[in-house]
C-alpha cells in the first residue's frame, strides 16, 4: 500500500466538508480505505479533531496570516488547521507533525508553499502563549457557531455552557446488550474475562458504557449478535415504547436500524415496519437485522406520504425518531457545527410537524406514538409536541414531561447518554 500523506488527506476531507457542505460520515471512509489500519485511526482523529476544534484553529489563522489563502490553494488554508490541532491537541512530537505537516503541500501539489506553512506552524509555536490566553477571552472559546450558542443561552441560561463543552469532548462508547443471548450482567462479567471493564445505566436497562473505548471485534460475542453499538439515550426510546409481543410496529425513519433491533429484541413476536426516506442508509437497516438474526419488513418512504408504502394499514405503536438538526449529538459528529445553519431549524421543525400529522391517523385508538429526537433545541421538541397537542384532540401526554413543558430532555454528559428527546403520546 503505498504510503500516504495523512495530513493533506485530512485537510481534503475537512475542506469538502466546511466547504462544500458534505457529511464527513461520507467523506471520510472512502479515504480509510487507502490507508492502513494503523493509520486509520489517525486520519479520523485529524478529522474529527480539526472539526471539534475549528474555531479555534480558523482565529489562530487569522492572527497569524496577513491574508486568507483562496482559490486552489485553499486546501493549505486546511493542512495548516491540521498542523495547529496536532501541535495543540495530540501528543504527536512536533516536529514529528511540523515535518509532516509541511510535506502535506506535496501531496496536494503545492510544493511551493512548503515555506510559508514552515513558517506559520513555528510562528505559533513561538507565540502559543500569548495566542491562547487571547483567544480564551473571545467567544470563539466555546467552539460553535455563534448561531448556535445564541440558541442555547436562550433555551438554557443557566445549562449552555455545560452542553457546549460536552458538545467537545470525546464521546462515549455505549452498548446495548442483547437480551435474547444473555442478562446484562452476564455479558459484563464476559466482558471482565476479556479484559475490559463496563458499567450500567440507571435508567435503560440494557446500556452498557466501556471505560475505554474498544473495536467492536473485541466486544465478546459481537458477530453472534449478543451486543450492539447504541448510545444510551437512543435506547430510552424503548422505555417509552415499551412493544409487545404480537404487536403490529412501525419504526419511522428507521436507518441506519439501532431501534428497529432493539424492538424485536425487547418484542421478538412483533411484526415490524421499517421506513426510511433515504434507500441508501436502508442497506445498514439489513445489515443490522443480519448480523443479530432478526427479521422485520425494511421499506424506503417518506414519512409525509404513509399512504405510498403502507396503504391504510393502522399501527399498535410508531417510533417517530423524526429528522432534526441533530444537536445532541454533536460529540460523535462535530461536522454538525459547521454543516447546520439556523435557517436549517425552523425548516426542521416544519417537516417534523408534517410527519406527525401525516402518521397520527396511522395509529390504532389506544396506541403509543413516541416521537423522539437528537437534538437539545426546544423548537424541535417540547415546543413540537406542545403544538401538536393543541391541534390534535384524540392525542394525550404520558409520563414524559407536563403539558406547559411536553416531552423529557436528556442533555449530553461526560458519563451519560447524548442529548435526546423523548415524549409519549397516547390516542384516545
Amino acid at each position: 500500500m503505498k504510503k500516504q500523506n495523512l495530513r493533506s488527506m485530512a485537510a481534503q476531507a475537512v475542506e469538502q466538508v466546511v466547504e462544500q457542505g458534505q457529511s464527513l460520515s461520507n467523506v471520510l471512509p472512502p479515504l480509510q480505505q487507502k490507508v492502513s489500519d494503523k493509520d486509520k485511526a489517525l486520519l479520523q482523529e485529524l478529522c474529527f479533531g480539526v472539526l471539534r476544534t475549528l474555531s479555534q484553529l480558523e482565529w489562530l489563522i487569522n492572527k497569524l496570516m496577513s491574508r486568507p489563502m483562496t482559490g486552489k490553494q485553499r486546501t493549505v488554508h486546511y493542512l495548516i488547521m491540521v498542523g495547529f490541532y496536532q501541535l495543540l491537541h495530540t501528543r504527536i512530537p512536533p516536529h514529528a507533525a511540523l515535518a509532516e505537516t509541511v510535506e502535506g503541500a506535496v501531496a496536494i501539489k503545492r510544493p511551493q508553499l512548503k515555506g510559508l506553512i514552515n513558517g506559520v506552524l513555528r510562528q505559533f509555536q513561538r507565540q502559543q502563549e500569548e495566542l491562547l490566553a487571547e483567544f480564551a477571552r473571545t467567544e470563539n472559546q466555546y467552539l460553535h457557531p455563534s448561531w448556535l450558542l445564541t440558541r442555547l443561552k436562550k433555551a438554557y441560561p443557566q445549562q449552555w455552557q455545560d452542553i457546549a463543552g460536552a458538545n467537545n469532548q470525546r464521546p462515549p462508547m455505549w452498548l446495548r446488550v442483547n437480551r435474547n443471548h444473555h442478562t446484562r450482567d452476564a455479558w459484563l462479567a464476559l466482558l471482565k474475562e476479556s479484559g475490559m471493564n463496563g458499567f450500567t445505566h440507571d435508567a435503560y436497562p440494557d446500556a452498557v458504557r466501556l471505560e475505554t473505548p474498544a473495536p467492536v471485534h473485541a466486544l465478546p460475542g459481537f458477530e453472534e449478535g449478543w451486543v450492539t453499538v447504541q448510545d444510551a439515550s437512543a435506547q430510552g426510546c424503548m422505555t417509552w415504547l415499551e412493544p409487545q409481543n404480537g404487536e403490529q410496529i412501525l419504526d419511522l425513519c428507521a436507518a441506519p436500524g439501532g431501534k428497529t433491533t432493539h424492538i424485536l429484541e425487547v418484542a421478538p413476536q412483533a411484526s415490524v415496519l421499517a421506513v426510511d426516506v433515504d434507500e441508501q442508509r436502508l442497506s445498514r437497516v439489513y445489515d443490522n437485522l443480519k448480523r443479530l438474526g432478526l427479521k422485520a419488513q425494511v421499506k424506503q418512504g417518506d414519512g409525509r406520504k404513509p399512504a405510498e408504502w403502507c396503504g391504510d394499514t393502522q399501527f399498535d405503536r410508531i417510533l417517530l425518531d423524526a429528522p432534526c438538526s441533530a444537536t445532541g449529538v454533536i460529540r460523535r459528529h462535530p461536522d454538525i457545527k459547521w454543516l447546520r445553519r439556523d435557517r436549517d431549524i425552523n425548516e426542521l421543525a416544519q417537516l417534523q410537524a408534517e410527519i406527525l400529522d401525516a402518521v397520527w391517523p396511522h395509529l390504532k385508538s389506544g396506541g403509543t406514538l413516541v416521537y423522539a429526537t437528537c437534538s437539545v433545541l426546544p423548537e424541535e421538541n417540547c415546543q413540537q409536541i406542545a403544538a401538536f397537542l393543541k391541534r390534535t384532540p384524540s392525542a394525550s401526554l404520558h409520563g414524559t414531561g407536563t403539558p406547559e413543558r411536553p416531552g423529557l430532555q436528556n442533555l449530553p454528559g461526560a458519563e451519560e447518554g447524548d442529548g435526546f428527546f423523548y415524549a409519549k403520546l397516547i390516542k384516545e
